[in-house]
């Protein structure tokens, strides 16, 4: 995220709760109501960002973590290119039985 988003979401935030405010004031709630239950609607927005925030760390679904295993994958894939026919099939030798071995061992 740019700086100028950060600075954008900042003031629409700020834009959006001076409306909530008024309307709130419109429809008939004093002054100290109309803040309360404005700080409330922006507080429990806040809380649903940082549970979005939160879930999409736990499950790493996040931009940076997407963009480091598509690096890794980039990677791996380079130096598979760059195997010869054979270095390619002594690995998938390799790793066939590594995956026998592993299938054959018996589970605790």
């Amino acid at each position: 995220m740019r700086r100028i988003d950060a600075i954008l979401i900042g003031v629409g935030l700020f834009l959006a709760g001076g409306l909530v405010y008024g309307g709130l004031q419109l429809a008939g709630l004093n002054p100290t109501n109309a803040g309360i239950w404005t700080q409330a609607a922006l507080v429990v927005g806040l809380v649903g960002w940082l549970l979005t925030y939160l879930a999409r760390a736990v499950t790493q679904k996040m931009t940076y973590s997407q963009q480091l295993q598509e690096y890794k994958d980039a990677v791996l894939q380079k130096q598979l290119d760059a195997l010869s026919p054979e270095e390619l099939a002594a690995l998938t030798e390799q790793l066939a039985t590594e995956e026998a071995a592993k299938a054959d061992r018996p589970k605790s």
